[in-house]
């Protein structure tokens, strides 16, 4: 049965895909900072990560850019059957639709947050806003392990701490990890920035009546983070564009934002803020 679904279930998440040609517009992989890597789309966030004992992945894209990611990670001079991990900050289809391909073609563990891992398991059905979005299916896999909050994910000489912000999904998890680079070390994080989804009631879902908690601690707990190097799920969430153009010089610099990232933060903060009045105000 689920072999007859799977046609089915790639047809959807590229007709999902097809909503925002950026999602799946090709974008030259290049050196973030130190053994950081974008092999991801021109918005969609794909990070290489690489360390002594095999490389990691962190978010996937959609089925049709999972040869974009091979290609990048090639172009960069690696392989993508070295890599160990796959990750991602949350279980929307633009962000997991390829971990089934990717982890065919690689063996790597799938590595998920709790509350998300049974969103890779179903395929998405059990999202609380998309569950019933056909475009928002994707094939369904296994996870192996399950983070909470504070975990550590381990590979070679990297570690990585698993930060939950959820909100966006129940599960919705950034990343926090040091690359030394020039003598020097950097704080890096991917964050999972807490937007709010055409759609969704911040004053409670069907299934999710705790999401203005959920959201209110999100923002709460990314403003009380350190960090240099500002990185995100999509590229328009950090200024990837503005800041870097295909060709440019690598510097380890390009990204450290911190200043920016508060302000994000603050600006969705605002965002949520101001939705959650209406809402009750409109009881």
């Amino acid at each position: 049965m689920l072999q007859r679904l799977l046609p089915l279930i790639a047809l959807t998440a590229c007709a999902f895909a097809q909503q925002n040609p950026d999602w799946t517009k090709p974008f030259p992989p290049f050196k973030i900072i130190g053994n950081v890597y974008w092999v991801g789309t021109y918005d969609l966030s794909t990070y290489l990560i690489t360390t002594s004992q095999g490389n990691i992945l962190i978010n996937t894209g959609f089925p049709e850019t999972a040869p974009l990611i091979k290609s990048g990670v090639e172009q960069l001079g690696f392989k993508l059957s070295d890599t160990k991990i796959l990750m991602a900050t949350h279980g929307h289809a633009d962000h997991v639709a390829a971990l089934a391909d990717l982890k065919k073609q690689t063996g790597a563990r799938v590595i998920m947050s709790e509350q998300d891992a049974v969103l890779l398991e179903d395929g998405g059905k059990s999202d609380f806003r998309f569950g019933d979005d056909a475009g928002m299916r994707f094939t369904p896999l296994q996870v192996d392990q399950r983070l909470k909050n504070g975990d550590k994910i381990k590979l070679g000489d990297v570690e990585i701490t698993a930060h939950h912000h959820p909100g966006h999904t129940k599960g919705a998890t950034s990343f926090s990890f040091t690359v030394k680079e020039g003598g020097k070390d950097y704080r890096v994080l991917i964050a999972n920035m807490p937007g709010i989804n055409p759609g969704v009631k911040v004053n409670g879902m069907p299934r999710y009546s705790n999401i203005a908690q959920d959201y209110a601690r999100s923002f709460h707990d990314q403003k009380e983070l350190k960090l240099d190097v500002f990185l995100a799920s999509h590229a328009a969430q950090f200024r990837l564009h503005e800041k870097y153009k295909p060709g440019d010089a690598y510097n380890p610099e390009r990204f450290v934002d911190p200043k920016g990232f508060r302000e994000a933060v603050d600006r969705l903060e605002k965002l949520y803020q101001d939705q959650l009045a209406k809402e009750r105000q409109a009881k």
